[in-house]
């Protein structure tokens, strides 16, 4: 972890030279503070872009500069890192190798992409430690109910249609998974996820101009479309995903940029990485990976289910690369946690025979 900490922060200092040489959030999060010099920290409270504002005012008002406000963020980037070793350590500790010599956990830790975008200012560090908090915490809810309630605030606040996932999945998982829960629990979970729901249904639509809507399907894809088109245009890195299947938006966002379509020299290291998502996503393209699924444990379930639904809704909004590269890491750990986990039972499973053979054989 200490070298791991060390590597986040090399990824710093190679955002800062990008921020310093290219345009970027982070300097407009930070000239807030600037332009409004009166504004009370209670005024900037809110979702989406004003709880940026709100995270970072404190550190302002200290005195903090933009470098130092910049690092503040990149330890909250580490600290989602932090959780997400626990996360799959806690319910994983099979060690699996992949590629023949790389350890699959510390590979999944070292991605550099997962680094670069969880290193600055701006809302993929604080949303990335806020989801991995609830993963790790929704492990055991009654033990970690403060931590779960953390971090179902910072994702809320931050994204409301992502904590609305991060709900969905938790109620499928822990409703459908083989662990022995009574009725009477489940309803409770389901009923209590429901109810919370319900109370911020408001701030999630408002994320898609849905308020007050008469009729949700068909406003909703009317946003959908000019979404993704204004998305094509910015950063010159569109893709025109609007005539493509379904499969085929899914692999753009999972796997894309790869090499040949890759809008700028950050595009091609980064196509190094999707290559890797892609070889790790043929393990599980087997027939007995579908039974592992149905019969495995809750949190599996959960990780599954969180994945496809926020894939499957970003699809329909994200038409540029460069935007994708961003987003796709608030959930590729959930897949890759679900990944592991069946790799590592085939192993035990692998071990536990050879170990029954050598018994029988003495």
């Amino acid at each position: 972890m200490n070298l791991l900490y060390l590597y986040h922060t090399i990824f710093f200092g190679v955002y800062l030279w990008y921020a310093y040489n290219n345009p970027s959030d982070s300097k407009g999060y930070y000239s807030f503070y600037i332009d409004n010099p009166n504004v009370g920290w209670f005024e900037t409270f809110g979702t989406d872009t004003n709880f940026i504002n709100f995270l970072g005012y404190p550190f302002h008002f200290l005195g903090f500069s933009y470098e130092m406000l910049m690092l503040t963020f990149s330890w909250m980037g580490f600290v989602g890192f932090i959780y997400s070793y626990l996360f799959f350590r806690e319910k994983i500790p099979v060690k699996v190798k992949i590629f023949k010599s790389f350890d699959l956990l510390t590979l999944l830790l070292f991605l550099p992409n997962m680094h670069f975008w969880t290193a600055s200012l701006g809302k993929g560090a604080p949303i990335f430690m806020g989801v991995m908090i609830f993963a790790y915490s929704i492990l055991y809810p009654k033990s970690r109910l403060y931590t779960l309630i953390l971090g179902s605030l910072i994702v809320f606040y931050i994204r409301p249609h992502v904590f609305l996932f991060l709900a969905v999945g938790a109620v499928a998982g822990y409703i459908t998974g083989r662990d022995k829960i009574s009725f009477g629990r489940k309803f409770l979970v389901v009923a209590g996820m429901l109810a919370g729901l319900l109370l911020v249904q408001d701030q999630i639509l408002a994320v898609v101009d849905l308020q007050g809507s008469d009729n949700l399907i068909e406003d909703f894809e009317d946003f959908t479309g000019d979404r993704a088109e204004n998305l094509s245009k910015k950063a010159g890195s569109g893709v025109d995903m609007s005539s493509y299947s379904l499969p085929f938006k899914l692999f753009t966002f999972w796997f894309r940029p790869l090499f040949v379509d890759a809008p700028n020299a950050l595009g091609l290291i980064i196509s190094f990485e999707n290559l890797i998502y892609l070889l790790l996503f043929l393990k599980i393209i087997r027939k007995d990976f579908f039974h592992f699924i149905k019969r495995s444990p809750s949190y599996v379930k959960m990780s599954m289910v969180i994945f496809l639904l926020t894939s499957f809704a970003m699809t329909f909004v994200m038409s540029n690369l460069g935007i994708i590269m961003r987003q796709k890491q608030m959930v590729m750990y959930f897949i890759f946690f679900v990944i592991y986990y069946y790799l590592a039972e085939k192993k035990y499973k692998k071990v536990k025979r050879r170990r029954k053979l050598k018994l029988s054989g003495n």
